[in-house]
């Protein structure tokens, strides 16, 4: 029997840095750290591996949206002469790539695996050989045809996934999803919880230069003044509520500066700050949000509604189409 062919694609990351005089950093050669450490007598039970490392290896707290467009180009510049593609990456920005890949890698027929880990493979206790093998094996044998995030035993659907632990093996979770598979002795797979597999692929891979997409946090005291300063210039802002998607509506500063935004074009977005759950209309401050120009995101992650929004604006739309497409799902980030 044919083996499988998978892509190994080695963007940087924790996963494959050494000690420098700096610090843990990113450096050439993890060819030959898997080779150290996963012997060819081992690894003759793996499928066929290609690795390929990226010229230029980034710490994930560097990345950049132009790098997210590398990565997808390059998984769909080799999406037919592999059966399943392993991305290795840094852990602070992971669940970020991993929603921008799946909005521009829709209608995946393969597998797409996002790993990395909390300690370099060099080191002799490590979670970095787990979470590559896993990776690789699920990304050979596995019918998840989607961009995942594989980590500590615990496969995410990617744009479903939050970085919620900053030193824990078990760094990531999908509060608001159920996972989709569980490794332990064995692999188990929730196959309902698996994106259908399409006919064919349909990825959009639009220019992503552009900086129309902010954050604000809200917090107690914020003005509506800096508000207007945030939202200038930008095609969409994503504001981090409080609980269900509140704020501060008695301010009628605040929402003077919500309405101003909204009449200049800019669509505003409600995320929650909390970890679980969704944004609603419960209360009447989240309401009085709404009706100065809020959209609510529902169950989405702060990850994925800026990533889609990234997206949705490479791909040309703005005001009003943008606020639409925005509220439809694409690739089961969000809940309806």
């Amino acid at each position: 029997m044919k083996k499988k062919r998978i892509y190994i694609a080695y963007t940087g990351g924790t996963i494959g840095m050494r000690q420098t005089e700096a610090g843990y950093a990113p450096v050439p050669g993890f060819r030959q750290l898997i080779e150290e450490k996963i012997p060819p007598r081992l690894a003759i039970s793996l499928p066929e591996l290609v690795l390929h490392e990226y010229p230029k290896l980034i710490d994930s707290s560097d990345i950049r949206p132009a790098h997210w467009h590398e990565i997808a180009t390059d998984i769909a510049n080799r999406y037919d002469d592999f059966d399943g593609f392993v991305i290795l990456h840094g852990t602070d920005t992971m669940a970020y790539t991993a929603s921008a890949l799946s909005f521009m890698l829709r209608g995946l027929t393969k597998p797409v695996v996002v790993t990395g880990s909390q300690i370099p493979l060099v080191e002799l206790r490590n979670d970095a050989q787990n979470n590559l093998v896993t990776a690789i094996e699920l990304a050979a044998d596995y019918p998840v045809p989607e961009v995942s995030l594989y980590f500590n035993g615990r496969l995410l659907r990617g744009n479903r996934a939050s970085k919620y632990k900053a030193t824990g093996f078990d760094a990531f979770d999908s509060p608001n999803y159920p996972w989709l598979a569980e490794v332990g002795i064995f692999i188990e797979l929730n196959r309902e919880a698996v994106l259908p597999c399409p006919a064919q692929p349909a990825f959009e891979l639009p220019d992503y230069t552009h900086n129309e997409v902010r954050v604000c946090h809200l917090y107690p005291g914020l003005t509506g003044d800096l508000l207007r300063q945030m939202g200038q210039g930008a095609r969409a802002l994503i504001l981090r509520t409080y609980g269900v998607g509140n704020g501060p509506a008695g301010d009628a500063g605040f929402i003077q500066a919500l309405e101003a935004l909204t009449r200049q074009g800019t669509v505003l977005v409600n995320v929650t700050q909390c970890v679980q759950g969704a944004v609603s209309a419960s209360y009447a401050t989240g309401t009085k949000l709404a009706r100065a120009g809020l959209v609510p995101a529902g169950d989405m992650t702060l990850e994925a509604a800026y990533t889609k929004l990234y997206h949705l604006c490479a791909l040309g739309l703005e005001g009003e189409a943008l606020k639409q497409a925005f509220l439809t799902p694409r690739c089961g980030e969000m809940t309806l």
